[in-house]
């Protein structure tokens, strides 16, 4: 048993003078910030048993704690704990003189600890008992707690305090978690805590602690010294401290080194010197990852004890961060000082720290900091084989990494001369659409690949993917499927979960094919591979082929004469783009021009040319046969439109040369110069231009039946609309067109009431899709037909002023009733699930937007539609065709 002998007021168990020190609330400097937050969160100390303060050193606890327990009228013991508190007696010594220094000794019935490794329980009990029934709690402070590492203290300071009940409110100031049993504490509602986390200063703060050393930093300039220094109060009163002997302050907190600062004595003095020697090494090595594991550290320190290492540092919140998952970080600032360190520590080692890193990052499968690593020593051979070995090509096209990827490899040197390196250079030169150098590189890597022992399918996929793109831009739609056939040939000899992994390939390569489909006026088979790549999941990593395959497939309904479908489709693939930030891609742009084509159709010419500007901030040097020639279209149609027959024609002229001519695009350049040499006089010409125009495209047919029906040549272009072969797939674009040529036609032969019966039913295909262009377009026959009944009231409202007239005459077929105002794109799609009998939320989730906009939606599509439910909404809009 332990002894135990009267209060002895002046002398530990050991003989020594109490360190009155020791028991006084440490002084706030005049720089001190009170941090109201942290000091309304500390007033539940007063309400729970156990309050813990937990940050790593010069986090700011203690003086937080010394400022509260300041301003509190209960009495407070402070007792700032040292090494040799660590035997009990000592210790409970010294809470029990604190007590009594505070103003709330115990009486003599408890006693003092006489011997200094041990204390009697009755004198924890009988303290206990005392303190329990106190009328008002002593709060006691145990400032550097982590200095007690004795089991046997935390179980009984865990005793006392139980015991103690409300007279006792325990608050521990430390680095590491106390031996005590927080999880109980914390089921039971009975902990208050503060960790590092809490503790750390916000922007704001930073800005007020700052001003209180005399200097003024704005909010946003706070912003990033609070990242860089995570917020942590020490390094933020250091850096200001040094500040105030710069020239330029700001300049200063914005770029001063770390290593040579008072930070760096700080951090080295208080946290790295202290630690044992293989501590040291292990955290010197792991400071040129930006995270790391337990493995990978082992794998730097050539030893096997990380794991606990790291347990420890983390425990004991030495700058080390925890990610989860047994992955940990240093803390920015302590990781500069560290490297510096290393490279006087341990110089010549941090090259090959980066080469292990970067080995066991790759056998693990981590990419990104794989290539980071082997760039950090110039290893780019093993950098580009790692890209291509895990078949990430793909992601110096499209992904949130894409301009990483890019910055990264441009660094690389001209002495990397592996397959990898070139397949790595024709990627980057073929992205920005750099034909010759993209493909000379791709050619020197093909014939390495060539010498190389079999076995490198994912190298020669990556080819494939790249003759696909170099043959797409090329404009010859053979070499593109040649390239498409040997990349399905090679998937079969790639591990199937690296094809799951990286999507974008595969959606890449299927772009190029549907492209180079479309270019070779394949229309269907296009749309097929197209429509494909559209649904296509992934997320970012497809985000450029998904927006690519939107265009193209806006461009093909447009092609087809669908406006609306083509605008929805557009709209659809300008949102896409903007929402990834990939509207200045060097191949996006096609939503634009389709949209743009589609107002000058609904002859809203203000809004063509606006579109057509935006596509100005298209990289220069863009080639892509298919972009190039929705250009065309879109500046010709517009020009056209306005009577520009001479500046259309100048404009028609392709920007480059492609290998294989696109029937569709060379046919509308024809048409183009076939129009100009009409408006200017010359119909022979004219008619002689268009024997070149390929007539099996409809639209194509349709247009230059009009140019033959205005010289003259009533029969031959009769003849081409005869020939067209549509099988339901054209829209009001082609169909209205050819409506008119027919009804000109027959106005000619002095068949009025064909005539008007096409001019009918043309204005009711036409006032859907608000196509005006064609009307305007046929000129002063059509004139006279518009102004009578029933014609003019189906033009009026949308294509001639006035509201739409009715009248007792009717056309074989009767229209449709009016709507009010033409939906949008969007309301057209929430109108179509209405359709379908979807609730409004599965409509907002197919939609992917809120429940409150699809609602905007329908109030809309009610109001457009003069109806008031959903029933009476679809019947309208079947009566419509809008369904």
């Amino acid at each position: 048993m332990v002894s135990t002998v009267p209060a002895v007021p002046c002398a530990d168990p050991l003989g020594d003078p109490f360190l009155r020190t020791r028991f006084a609330l440490p002084a706030r400097p005049a720089t001190f910030l009170r941090r109201q937050r942290l000091v309304d969160h500390l007033d539940q100390a007063l309400v729970t048993p156990l309050t813990l303060l937990n940050g790593p050193a010069g986090a700011g606890k203690t003086l937080l704690a010394a400022d509260w327990a300041a301003g509190l009228r209960s009495p407070v013991a402070w007792l700032t704990v040292e090494a040799g508190d660590c035997r009990p007696g000592v210790f409970w010594a010294y809470v029990l003189e604190t007590l009594s220094a505070c103003g709330a000794p115990v009486s003599d019935a408890v006693g003092a600890p006489a011997d200094a490794s041990g204390v009697d329980h009755r004198l924890l009990a009988a303290l206990a008992a005392e303190l329990n029934d106190r009328d008002r709690p002593v709060v006691l402070v145990l400032d550097e707690f982590e200095r007690v590492t004795t089991p046997e203290i935390s179980e009984q300071l865990a005793f006392v305090l139980h015991h103690a009940g409300q007279g006792l409110r325990l608050v521990l100031v430390t680095r590491t978690d106390p031996l005590l049993p927080l999880h109980r504490y914390r089921a039971a509602g009975d902990l208050t805590e503060i960790r590092a986390a809490e503790l750390a200063f916000t922007p704001e703060e930073a800005v007020a602690l700052l001003e209180l050393h005399g200097l003024r930093l704005p909010v946003h300039a706070a912003e990033d010294l609070v990242d860089r220094t995570r917020g942590w109060a020490a390094g933020l009163r250091l850096s200001a401290l040094a500040a105030r002997e710069s020239d330029d302050p700001e300049l200063y907190l914005k770029e001063f080194e770390a290593d040579r600062s008072t930070v760096a004595d700080y951090l080295l003095a208080e946290v790295l010197k202290v630690q044992t020697r293989e501590t040291q090494d292990l955290l010197l090595r792991v400071s040129v990852l930006e995270r790391f594991c337990p493995d990978l550290a082992d794998a730097l320190t050539l030893r096997a004890d990380a794991e606990s290492i790291l347990a420890r540092l983390h425990h004991e919140n030495a700058f080390v961060e925890p990610l989860g998952h047994s992955w940990y970080q240093l803390h920015p600032l302590f990781g500069e000082i560290l490297r510096a360190h290393l490279r006087v520590r341990l110089p010549g080692v941090e090259p090959e720290l980066h080469r292990r890193a970067a080995q066991w990052l790759r056998r693990s499968g981590y990419l990104p900091e794989t290539l980071a690593h082997s760039a950090a020593v110039g290893d780019w051979d093993f950098a580009a084989g790692s890209l291509i070995d895990d078949l990430a090509i793909g992601q110096l096209f499209t992904g949130l990494r894409s301009d990483v990827l890019d910055r990264l490899f441009a660094q690389m040197g001209p002495e990397a001369r592996s397959p990898a390196t070139d397949l790595v250079r024709a990627a980057r030169e073929l992205s920005r659409c750099n034909l010759e150098h993209g493909q000379a590189h791709l050619r020197h890597a093909e014939e390495r690949l060539a010498d190389h022992t079999p076995g490198l399918a994912a190298a020669q996929l990556s080819c494939a993917l790249l003759e696909a793109l170099a043959a797409r831009l090329t404009g010859c739609p053979p070499r593109v499927e040649k390239a498409a056939e040997a990349a399905g040939e090679l998937r079969q000899a790639v591990p199937a979960q690296l094809l799951d992994k990286h999507p974008e390939l595969t959606a890449l390569l299927l772009t190029h094919l549907g492209s180079a489909r479309l270019w070779a006026g394949h229309f269907e088979e296009a749309r097929a591979v197209l429509t494909t790549v559209a649904g296509t999941p992934g997320g970012a990593s497809t985000l450029l082929p998904r927006e690519e395959s939107m265009g193209h497939l806006a461009l093909l309904d447009y092609l087809n004469g669908w406006l609306g479908r083509a605008e929805r489709r557009a709209l659809a693939a300008v949102s896409e783009a903007e929402r990834g930030g990939q509207d200045q891609q060097p191949r996006s742009g096609i939503g634009r021009l389709v949209l743009a084509a589609v107002a000058v159709d609904r002859h809203e010419l203000g809004r063509a040319q606006a579109l057509l500007d935006e596509t100005t901030r298209l990289p220069s040097g863009t080639r892509d046969p298919v972009l190039a020639a929705g250009l065309t279209l879109a500046t010709t149609h517009l020009l056209l439109a306005r009577g520009r027959t001479g500046a259309a024609a100048t404009a028609a002229d392709p920007a480059f040369s492609a290998a294989v001519a696109s029937p569709w695009a060379a046919s509308r350049e024809l048409l183009v110069s076939s129009a100009a040499h009409l408006a200017e006089g010359r119909p022979d010409e004219a008619v002689e231009v268009l024997e070149g125009v390929a007539v099996d495209q409809p639209m194509c047919a349709v247009e230059a039946a009009a140019i033959q029906l205005a010289t003259g040549h009533r029969g031959a272009a009769i003849d081409l609309l005869d020939s067209i072969r549509t099988e339901g797939r054209t829209g009001p674009g082609v169909t209205v067109r050819a409506a008119l040529v027919r009804a000109q036609s027959a106005e000619r032969a002095g068949d009025t009431a064909v005539a008007r019966r096409l001019v009918a039913q043309a204005l009711l295909d036409a006032r859907r899709e608000r196509l005006r262009r064609p009307f305007l377009d046929a000129g002063a026959w059509i004139r006279p037909l518009l102004a009578t009944a029933p014609l003019q009231g189906l033009a009026a409202g949308w294509l001639t002023p006035g509201p739409p007239r009715h009248d007792d005459s009717r056309p074989d077929s009767p229209p449709p009733p009016l709507v009010a105002a033409e939906l949008s794109g969007r309301e057209q799609d929430v109108l179509e699930r209405l359709a379908r009998m979807m609730s409004t939320e599965e409509i907002a989730a197919d939609l992917y937007v809120s429940v409150n906009t699809v609602k905007t939606h329908l109030k809309s599509v009610y109001r457009k539609l003069a109806v008031s439910r959903r029933g009476e909404a679809v019947r309208r809009a079947r009566e419509l065709r809008l369904l």
